[in-house]
């Protein structure tokens, strides 16, 4: 019994300190990067190289950039502290990089649908001069947001007239195609 004990005691050691050293190799490495000693991955430095070195946690403005599919751009700019560039990265994964320094990064996502703006105020119509336009809020506004192309007037039904006079909300993404669809044959080539 005496050499069963002693031998078990030999195994839990051997066990504690395996233990041991690979928690003090995953918190050495934790630490770290907690500090902000972090190297871009794949660059190689040297003493005379610090561009990619990071000496402790960086701070940036990142500004994201939404372009919806009526051509309206939203822009969200934050500040972030980044501990990790692996984590800043894939926190980002769909997004498209358009621009970086020292001091800011710009990301650009395209998204298929409407603008937040068109779907609680646009309205489809036409201006004076007869360019079928969407604008905030009714056509009397003459608030324009964005111009497509001429109608031909006299080729419209007269309902279609009075309907771009009054202006058709645009709520959806469908909405949005579907008139965009029937106006279309009405414009003016040049």
């Amino acid at each position: 019994m005496n050499i069963v004990n002693r031998y078990a005691k030999i195994v839990c050691w051997c066990f504690l300190i395996l233990f041991l050293s690979i928690s003090g190799i995953a918190f050495h490495s934790f630490a770290k990067e907690a500090k902000g000693q972090i190297i871009e991955k794949g660059e190689e430095t040297s003493e005379n190289d610090k561009a990619y070195e990071v000496t402790g946690p960086l701070t940036i403005t990142v500004i994201l950039e939404r372009v919806y599919l009526d051509g309206e751009v939203s822009e969200e700019i934050k500040e972030e502290t980044i501990w990790s560039m692996e984590d800043f990265w894939a926190q980002y994964e769909g997004w498209q990089l358009i621009d970086q320094d020292e001091e800011q990064v710009v990301f650009q996502q395209r998204i298929e649908d409407i603008s937040p703006l068109l779907k609680a105020n646009g309205y489809f119509g036409i201006t004076e001069d007869g360019t079928f336009s969407i604008f905030n809020g009714k056509p009397e506004t003459e608030n324009v947001i964005q111009s497509f192309f001429q109608i031909d007037v006299d080729k419209l039904e007269s309902r279609q007239h009075e309907e771009l006079i009054r202006g058709i909300p645009v709520k959806s993404k469908d909405k949005y195609v579907e008139v965009m669809e029937v106006f279309k044959p009405f414009s003016i080539t040049q």
